[in-house]
């Protein structure tokens, strides 16, 4: 899991256990995302969403809310970064043009 993706699920437990006020839960929910990011380590390099509009190798896959960005290179697995879904999804493709809410993922 490289650095970025790493720093992604700190804030992700912040956020949750923040807004739950429970730590516990949060670090819940961070450990079933860290096992789902396992989980596609296993499978083939073809699960997932191809993302060529961010990178030829790049792909994606939505899990509860949250996308987690990945590639396979090699023989090794790299999460890039995992952000939360939907509009988020379309800033991250498209930085430099306005994104409005008619757009929806």
């Amino acid at each position: 899991m490289l650095s970025s993706a790493q720093a992604d699920l700190v804030s992700l437990l912040e956020h949750i256990a923040r807004e739950s006020g429970d730590l516990k839960v949060a670090r819940r929910f961070v450990e079933v995302l860290r096992q789902k990011c396992r989980d596609l380590a296993t499978l083939p390099a073809t699960i997932g969403r191809a993302r060529h509009e961010l990178r030829p190798d790049v792909r994606s896959y939505a899990f509860r809310g949250y996308v987690i960005f990945f590639r396979y290179r090699d023989d090794f697995f790299e999460v890039a970064t995992i952000i939360e879904g939907g509009i988020a999804i379309l800033t991250l493709c498209f930085p430099k043009q306005r994104v409005t809410e008619e757009y929806s993922v």
